[in-house]
């Protein structure tokens, strides 16, 4: 039989020290009325309790507390889990520590983890939101400490031998948002929650007036005037030299005569030793260049003389390629394309010989080997040979039609002449 655990004086203490004492009753935003240590069972308006009789409704609020537990964990618990289990449900209450996920990982034998799942309700609702609250975050880590401290002494874990690491699964315990400080006066006819600013968490070492900016926001705008005036100064200091102008061409449009452009007019004038400079104005006429067989005698005229004798020098830009002839032997001789009778013919009796071959094979009855010599074998070669002289006119006929004739070329190349 398991046996039945009560609270001691440790889930006494550790409620009332959270809870507060409240002598006059005072009346719950849902419309219950509360009196002593959080107790509303039989608070009523205008009662009022010394703490002796707060502390007597207090353990008689324990009674249904430690039966729940009793009654709803199945793993075996020491006295200090059972007084951190009474101090956490009269907290949040029985039907939510019924559905809690530390009711679940106590019954699956996870006391660690159970006692991690506390942290979890820490937020309330306050002024239309959920915030996480001061006051929850430090009752969750006293239940916690109160529910894995052992009974018989502390397991030693010496650093030399067990060095920590981050638990990166407990990233979602630390909360995203400063807990908010509330407090909640003991007096008065209203139980009311405000914020506590003088015990509000600030910064350390860091205390804001109303116009000073934060650290952050002040070493961004410092580095924004930084990056600002090293991109606003000029790369090289030093005084301020004009830069010339620009020598900018403009190229005259090209003449036309005929339709056809002439090449630009030069701005320069050419002068030769010995003669008179002329103008670059006069027409310009393209030097006609002499070609000088490579088996005369004559001795390879000067071109600067040339050019200083006469102003004007006549060139052949594109010189007629020399003519060679080739003697008859080593002329080709024309190639004479076949005629389409001859390919016709061949194309005439290919079909003859592969169709009497098919109506040999056919309609005769099957011949008998003479001689070791087989006649089907020689009919189904002639057809083969029949379709292969139909292929050869066929190559006949296209090359015929596709090249032209050689006579007829010949003929009508010697009648343009």
């Amino acid at each position: 039989m398991k046996p039945r655990n009560q609270v001691s004086r440790s889930a006494v203490e550790l409620i009332k020290r959270f809870e507060g004492y409240r002598r006059k009753s005072a009346q719950l935003p849902d419309g219950r009325w509360t009196i002593g240590y959080g107790h509303t069972l039989t608070a009523r308006e205008g009662a009022e309790v010394s703490e002796q009789d707060a502390e007597a409704l207090l353990l008689y609020d324990l009674i249904a507390i430690s039966h729940s537990i009793n009654e709803w964990v199945f793993t075996p618990l020491s006295q200090n889990q059972f007084d951190a289990l009474a101090a956490f449900a009269f907290n949040i209450g029985l039907e939510n520590f019924r559905r809690s996920s530390v009711l679940r990982r106590l019954n699956e034998g996870g006391l660690i983890q159970a006692a991690c799942a506390m942290e979890l309700w820490r937020k309330a609702e306050f002024e239309g939101e959920t915030i996480v609250v001061d006051a929850l975050v430090r009752r969750r880590s006293a239940e916690k400490t109160l529910f894995l401290t052992p009974v018989d002494g502390w397991v030693p874990a010496p650093s030399p031998v067990v060095r920590p690491n981050i638990d990166l699964d407990a990233s979602g315990v630390v909360p995203r948002q400063t807990p908010t400080a509330l407090s909640a006066p003991m007096v008065g006819a209203k139980a009311i929650v405000e914020r506590d600013e003088a015990h509000q968490e600030q910064p350390v070492g860091v205390v804001l007036e109303d116009d000073q900016q934060s650290p952050a926001a002040a070493a961004a705008a410092a580095v924004s005037s930084r990056l600002s005036g090293i991109f606003s100064e000029p790369l090289h200091k030093g005084p301020v030299v004009d830069l010339p102008p620009r020598l900018v061409l403009e190229e005259p449009e090209p003449a036309t005569i005929g339709g056809f452009p002439q090449p630009p007019e030069p701005a320069f004038v050419l002068t030769s030793p010995g003669e008179e400079e002329f103008a670059a104005s006069e027409p310009y006429e393209t030097p006609k260049l002499e070609l000088v067989a490579a088996n005369e005698s004559e001795p390879e005229p000067n071109l600067f003389e040339a050019a200083s004798a006469a102003p004007e020098v006549e060139a052949v830009l594109e010189p007629a390629p020399p003519e060679f002839e080739l003697p008859p032997s080593a002329a080709p001789a024309p190639v004479k394309r076949p005629s389409l009778v001859s390919a016709v013919g061949l194309a005439g009796a290919g079909v003859t010989l592969f169709g009497g071959c098919l109506f040999w094979a056919l309609n005769m009855p099957q011949p008998q080997t003479v001689g070791g010599l087989n006649p089907g074998t020689v009919v189904w070669l002639a057809g083969i040979a029949g379709v292969g002289l139909i292929g050869v006119a066929v190559y006949m006929i296209l090359d015929r039609l596709g090249r032209p004739d050689v006579e007829h070329v010949d003929a009508v190349l010697e009648r343009d002449e």
